[in-house]
């Protein structure tokens, strides 16, 4: 089993060139491998596989990086084609650049040039030396360094993902359907659950939205490539880090809340960037909520405690069918039908509620009969 602990680290100046510089290569070495595998392809009708070692001698600045994070990226790219002909709706392999890419890169762990040091709260990374870390989750005895991944922010900040691989028997929890429960999206309060709660969303875009166009506001009147304009886009960059990390926070403490007190989730297996579309009305909302983040975090969370994680089919009509008497209406469909009376049993619904408990019926019958 692998797990990644992600630290802040604040590396000197020395070290932040250093990183810098090797973000450029791992860039260039990338753009280069592509380029003689596409070129080789067109003109001769087969495929290539270059090595970062071949470019070493024409572009020398190549040898005072690490090597393996240049290695990792040749990995990275046979993925890239590999996912390109294998899954379907993969996109091609395409050129890095200095603006638009993420800033990383991935190194192995080879007789400890890789080590966290938590008794003095740095991190040992090849070339870079002993980088000072923020240390607020300690390895457990027993794991394994494996790599660690460094990568800068458009705000300026370094963070250090260092993965383990550990042994460890996780043991499936016994008829998780007695202790299950359904939820269901809800574009004002994230999601509303089977047992009739609704979980209210922060709304952390929409408080900060005045901050954020005060500060593009300011970026308008600067001048672009001058050192005030990039301070003005870093401002902007730091804004939307607090927002993407308020959100991740609140989704994390809410996915291990349900985690730890539930042994079965059933959810709707929904497209959230259909659902964000204009056709709706609301992707402002559906976006700041954070819904399918929220799902990945709860999948992770109770595989790891050994409960059961279920996927119905988006196409199930839990809106339209009554948790009461089972009666379907197709009628009540529109979404802006929010509380309705059954006509056959009487009873008043909740349209999310409503939803929730037939996605938990529907959830348990398909664990049941697989």
């Amino acid at each position: 089993m692998n797990r990644a602990i992600k630290y802040r680290i604040y590396p000197t100046e020395e070290q932040q060139v250093l990183f810098a510089k090797t973000f450029g290569c791992c860039r260039k070495v990338w753009n280069l491998m592509l380029d003689e595998r596409e070129t080789v392809y067109l003109t001769e009708g087969r495929s290539c596989r270059p090595t970062p070692a071949k470019y070493k001698k024409e572009y020398p600045y190549l040898k005072e990086v690490d090597s393996l994070a240049l290695a990792n990226e040749q990995l990275s790219l046979e993925q890239a084609y590999s996912l390109y002909f294998k899954v379907k709706g993969a996109g091609h392999p395409k050129y890095k650049s200095r603006k638009g890419s993420r800033a990383s890169y991935t190194t192995n762990n080879q007789n400890g040039t890789v080590a966290v040091d938590a008794e003095r709260g740095l991190i040992r990374l090849p070339k870079a030396g002993m980088v000072k870390a923020k240390l607020h989750r300690r390895p457990e005895k027993g794991w394994k360094l494996k790599s660690a991944t460094v990568s800068m922010t458009k705000s300026g900040s370094y963070y250090c993902s260092v993965l383990f691989e550990f042994d460890r028997e996780v043991k499936p929890v016994e008829h998780p359907e007695d202790n299950a429960i359904g939820l269901d999206y809800k574009s004002n309060g994230l999601y509303a659950d089977s047992e009739g709660n609704v979980c209210g969303s922060p709304k952390y875009y929409r408080k900060t939205q005045q901050k954020l166009a005060k500060a593009q506001r300011k970026l308008r009147h600067k001048i672009r490539g001058s050192s005030n304009y990039r301070k003005a886009c870093r401002k902007i960059a730091k804004v939307h880090e607090h927002i993407a990390n308020q959100r991740k926070d609140f989704l994390h403490k809410k996915s291990a809340e349900i985690a730890n007190q539930y042994d079965m989730a059933c959810v709707e297996s929904l497209d959230m960037k259909t659902i964000a579309n204009k056709g709706f009305g609301n992707g402002k909302a559906t976006l700041d909520n954070g819904y399918g983040m929220f799902l990945n975090l709860l999948e992770y969370k109770l595989a790891d405690r050994g409960k059961v994680f279920v996927k119905i089919d988006k196409w199930y009509p839990s809106s339209q069918i009554c948790s009461c008497c089972g009666t379907v209406h197709p009628d009540v469909k529109v979404l802006s039908v929010r509380k309705w009376t059954c006509p056959d049993c009487g009873a008043e619904l909740d349209r999310d509620v409503n939803a929730a408990v037939n996605v938990k019926k529907e959830g348990i019958r398909e664990y049941l009969s697989a």
